[in-house]
């Protein structure tokens, strides 16, 4: 059976983005950008939904020779969505338009190999909601952006408790956390 892992990158105060701030907030650094070069990063599929798919893919065709892009162009990576039409432009690229809950259970079950979201918020928020990750990773920029951020990565999540199985800091400032994430039905001890 595949794993699947949430994988966000997030501001100290929980956003995904922010309007002016460059990408990684500016702080990706020598340490960080190896460590994404691994092969560990690119023996996986990445799922993502079509907000993203349209970003991702339109950073790509832009920076066709960027290192990090060309990885992730030669990546196998499916798109959930009912909106975009095959063929999707975006090199080792799958469209599915079935729920991706199902489709997702699916994979796993089929033993796809390690899967991995890409940004995708709502489809990362469906796919924990429904007990199909089994690890949860965020990296953490010591940035708050509080005025300018965008997409608040929490919001409408369920309760989830996190148990740390690993952490790592990298270039003196990012700070990694893995987990594995157990859904709640409310919080621990409301029903007592």
């Amino acid at each position: 059976m595949s794993g699947l892992m949430v994988d966000f990158i997030i501001s100290l105060d929980g956003y995904a983005s922010a309007d002016g701030w460059p990408g990684l907030w500016g702080m990706g650094g020598p340490e960080y950008l190896a460590w994404l070069d691994t092969d560990d990063h690119k023996r996986h599929t990445s799922l993502m939904g079509a907000t993203t798919y349209r970003l991702m893919s339109r950073f790509a065709a832009e920076m066709p020779d960027d290192p990090g892009f060309a990885g992730l162009t030669a990546m196998p990576k499916v798109v959930f969505s009912r909106t975009l039409e095959a063929p999707l432009s975006w090199g080792s690229t799958e469209l599915v338009r079935e729920d991706a809950v199902a489709a997702v259970r699916d994979m796993k079950q089929r033993d796809a190999g390690p899967l991995r979201t890409l940004g995708s918020l709502s489809l990362s928020r469906s796919l924990l909601t429904a007990g199909l990750v089994d690890r949860f990773r965020v990296v953490v920029f010591p940035v708050i952006t509080g005025a300018t951020g965008k997409e608040r990565i929490f919001d409408a999540y369920p309760d989830v408790a996190l148990d740390l199985v690993d952490s790592r800091t990298f270039d003196g400032r990012l700070q990694l956390l893995e987990y594995v994430p157990t859904v709640l039905d409310g919080p621990p001890g409301a029903g007592d």
